[in-house]
């Protein structure tokens, strides 16, 4: 990879992920908290979630798109587009656009517990009520990028020449490191992007400014707007395994109430109303 016309980034943020019980069948961690929709632009919050059949009852959701990506265990996802959404399993992804609506739900089989992080992407106006769709990924269909003792799944964008056929309304690069100890890796990202890492397994130095992190915590890369590609250093201590998203700001004015997220309160209100009459979808 030809690093010479990227800007080197730095880590402008390092925080650590609080797990709190939420029932006896489910506990949860913000990785991103919500209500800080101009900082953290496209992304809009990011759950860790553990949990058994029974956490989470069918729910509605408009004008987003959700990353579930399985840490551990099995999930089974029903949805009112398809009837049936399918199994997702280690290492699977699921790239759900809600659009104009879909209803919902994500459950375990009997006796298990699931280990989960979910992603809430921003749809730009334009996209908010488009149709939904679901795009189910095994990690073993993944692209894969081999290199300098890291191995990097590519779920959506691009790693290196490496590049995913995810389909994105918001561009967004998804990618899982697995790094060998003392080995170290780059990741090419638009300059324009903005992003963050959750680090899942192990500890390691990031960015030009070499931070120091390790499991259970999140970074946020440094903005390089100026340049057309940039680049963010990873350098292992001990086997490291993480998650990357970046993605490209959509700049327009977010309305959050519960599982909907459009431009205006009347969308928020038009969005209640459809779900309530029967409309919604």
């Amino acid at each position: 990879m030809d690093t010479s016309n990227m800007k080197p980034r730095g880590i402008k943020k390092v925080w650590t992920i609080t797990e709190k019980q939420v029932s006896p069948i489910h506990s949860a961690a913000p990785v991103l908290e919500p209500g800080r929709w101009a900082d953290f632009d496209p992304f809009l919050v990011m759950m860790e979630d553990k949990f058994e059949k029974g956490a989470f009852d069918v729910h509605p959701h408009r004008g987003i798109e959700t990353i579930s990506f399985i840490i551990d265990g099995n999930i089974n996802h029903y949805d009112s587009a398809t009837g049936d959404g399918g199994r997702l399993q280690r290492g699977d992804l699921q790239f759900m656009t809600a659009g104009r609506g879909v209803v919902h739900n994500e459950t375990p089989a009997d006796g298990e517990r699931v280990h989960m992080l979910q992603l809430w992407v921003n749809l730009p106006r334009k996209y908010k009520m488009t149709e939904p769709r679901y795009q189910n990924m095994q990690a073993n269909d993944m692209p894969v990028r081999e290199e300098n003792g890291a191995v990097i799944r590519v779920y959506s964008g691009s790693s290196g020449d490496v590049v995913s056929s995810t389909l994105n309304y918001t561009p967004v690069t998804f990618v899982e490191m697995v790094v060998d100890g003392g080995a170290s890796v780059l990741q090419d990202l638009p300059g324009s992007y903005n992003g963050f890492i959750y680090i899942l397994e192990g500890s390691g130095t990031f960015g030009a400014n070499r931070a120091e992190a390790g499991k259970g915590q999140a970074l946020w890369l440094d903005s390089a707007d100026e340049a057309g590609m940039s680049s963010i250093q990873v350098t292992a201590n001990e086997e490291l395994r993480l998650v990357l998203f970046a993605g490209e700001p959509i700049r327009e004015p977010v309305v959050a109430r519960g599982p909907f997220v459009m431009n205006t309160e009347e969308e928020i209100a038009e969005a209640y109303r459809d779900y309530r009459n029967g409309t919604f979808y």
